[in-house]
């Protein structure tokens, strides 16, 4: 099926584009609020690293509970319909957050993040393949891209918004608590969580405005049995007939591939602030260290946008930037202090393009199995609940460079072999021991 067949004439797709570019915003900006969260709760409600670190546990978890039932939901909803009423939930989570934030309650703060989680979940498993199949899918890496671009302009807008609004002087007001007795610390605390509810309450209002307009949006329906239906697949012996989502061992193994780059992405970005202070540097400045993850990842999706598919294709862009983010774990490991800082910012730019080419390469020829594949490989976005919580873990028992290199270098060999080999496993007759004999 032709692109233009698809999705209509170009001014339509253009407009699609651009209110799918509105959506990845409000996807970026909410997703990379966690990393000014963990410092907000560490002293909101005194809690360890490892006890912050459950911002990441609960809200990246939620993608792993409610993915599969997000397919189905989408089944009966159709796509725009989902979008919509994801938006909706998490206009309810931000208020959860909110008002339990406020009351300084860490369980029902961290159920209203998981909240918000569920409704990205569902507009993720929507959104992903919409604008994955809203054209050609091996032209899907340069729309994700430009997706991306919204999805981190949003993520560094967060933590600068958050840091003034909320953060501000948090340094001064930590060791005013440190210093303060029972009652007198009590007042500091309750005051400085009160400064999260009008902001959450703010974003729970505009949600659910963005969801009504969604509605009246001239998004297309799509339907993903005949945009992403391909002749040429073949699995092993030719047959995929009744067996499902299991015929495709190419999407299994792009659901662990995006396991692991969501661990490196987010313990790059939102654990940044933790590994900083590692060095002992100021929580003033160490609160700002995911805007700069962010910036690097910008300016990674304009080198994408630029070199795919004009330099290399989108496997082999994934397979240069696989390589980056090693080289760049190295260099974090051998320095100390700002220096070391800069390369785990740097990781941003090798993990720029990694979603965007994964994706695509993960469902194509999926089919009518669009849905639950996409869900599946949603799922794999528990890797940022993962590898972030156990860095937090391991941090406390060894050296946090160390670890940091220990979990996130295999990441990058992973994504490496996907990007070279993995992402033709079961296609075109090719059999996962054959792929991996040729590897070896």
């Amino acid at each position: 099926m032709s692109e233009t067949s698809r999705s209509g004439p170009k001014s339509a797709q253009a407009t699609s584009i651009a209110i799918l570019g509105g959506l990845f915003f409000i996807i970026g900006f909410f997703t990379w609020l966690n990393g000014p969260l963990i410092t907000f709760v560490r002293l909101a409600f005194e809690q360890t690293d490892v006890g912050s670190f459950l911002i990441l546990m609960v809200f990246y978890l939620s993608y792993l509970v409610l993915a599969l039932p997000a397919a189905w939901i989408l089944r009966v909803t159709g796509l725009k319909k989902g979008l919509s009423l994801a938006l909706t939930i998490m206009a309810l989570g931000a208020a959860t957050f909110g008002e339990f934030a406020t009351r300084r309650w860490y369980p029902g703060a961290l159920t209203g993040l998981f909240i918000i989680g569920g409704g990205l979940a569902v507009l993720q498993t929507a959104i992903n393949p919409y604008i994955s199949m809203l054209g050609s899918i091996d032209g899907a890496a340069r729309r994700i891209a430009l997706m991306g671009i919204c999805n981190k302009s949003a993520g560094i807008a967060a933590p600068l918004l958050i840091g003034s609004l909320v953060l501000r002087g948090i340094g001064d007001l930590s060791a005013q608590v440190e210093a303060a007795g029972s009652t007198e610390r009590a007042r500091l605390l309750d005051a400085f969580a009160a400064k999260i509810h009008t902001p959450y309450l703010l974003m729970a209002g505009a949600l659910l405005v963005v969801a009504v307009a969604v509605l009246a949006s001239p998004l297309p329906e799509i339907k993903a049995a005949e945009a992403n239906a391909t002749h040429s697949y073949s699995h092993v012996g030719g047959r995929t007939d009744g067996r499902g989502i299991f015929a495709f061992p190419h999407l299994w193994l792009g659901v662990a591939c995006l396991f692991v780059y969501v661990g490196v992405e987010v313990i790059a970005g939102d654990a940044i602030g933790v590994y900083g202070r590692g060095f002992g540097l100021p929580l003033d400045q160490t609160k700002f260290f995911t805007a700069f993850t962010l910036a690097a990842m910008l300016l990674g999706y304009v080198a994408g946008l630029l070199a795919i598919p004009r330099v290399t294709s989108q496997e082999g862009y994934l397979r240069a930037s696989a390589l980056l983010g090693v080289v760049l774990v190295i260099g974090a490991f051998l320095t100390k202090g700002y220096v070391s800082v800069g390369f785990v910012a740097a990781l941003g730019f090798a993990n720029a393009m990694m979603w965007p080419a994964i994706f695509p390469m993960a469902i194509r020829g999926l089919g009518r199995a669009t849905e639950t594949g996409s869900a599946l490989l949603v799922m794999g976005i528990a890797g940022g609940a993962v590898i972030p919580e156990t860095f937090g873990v391991l941090k406390q028992h060894y050296d946090f460079q160390a670890v940091f290199a220990a979990l996130t270098a295999p990441c990058y060999l992973y994504i490496f072999w996907y990007a070279w080999r993995g992402h033709r496993v079961g296609q075109g007759g090719a059999s996962p021991a054959a792929v991996l004999e040729s590897a070896a």
